[in-house]
């Protein structure tokens, strides 16, 4: 089973947010970080929002920040929120379902239960889960040079982009 890149980029949002404990994180820094269009960054956090996943401030001090705790968030739940379709197969259609063999073939049996194996795994994550080794992910997100959360950055592979005003965004 393949996620699309919509819930991929929801996931790694909610990962970058939950290793920035209290502060507001923009879009453009997660975009920045995972090399990702902003456009579709806003549509995500938009949803994630929606959900209670995110928490959003606008303005020109404004961010994301998680909506609840990261052991709150179950990584089952987000992907199912975040997907829109999990048929596997076309048996799996209902009333577009045209296949001629599906009333006999136990193939749609066989790819139910892996399909409820799949989100029994996920099920059993949090983001807190996902985001156990903080101290490294924000060594792998930061750019060159700096630090994140006051901890020394010394090898991440790409150069900061300049932000307006000399800094680093």
């Amino acid at each position: 089973m393949r996620l699309t890149d919509y819930t991929d980029y929801s996931l790694r949002t909610l990962i970058y947010v939950a290793v920035h404990p209290g502060e507001l994180v923009t879009i453009q820094r997660i975009a920045d970080a995972f090399d990702i269009p902003k456009n579709h960054l806003i549509k995500i956090v938009q949803k994630l929002g929606q959900a209670g996943y995110l928490h959003t401030v606008r303005g020109r001090a404004g961010g994301i920040e998680l909506g609840r705790p990261a052991a709150a968030i179950n990584v089952g739940e987000v992907i199912r929120t975040m997907e829109s379709d999990f048929s596997l197969v076309e048996c799996f259609q209902g009333d577009d379902n045209h296949c001629v063999i599906t009333r006999v073939c136990g193939l749609r049996g066989v790819l139910s239960a892996a399909l409820r194996a799949y989100f029994d795994v996920l099920d059993a994550y949090s983001l807190q889960d996902l985001v156990a080794r903080p101290a490294a992910l924000s060594r792998a997100l930061a750019p060159d040079g700096g630090t994140v959360a006051g901890i020394p950055v010394r090898s991440v592979t790409r150069k900061a982009r300049a932000a307006p005003g000399g800094g680093t965004a």
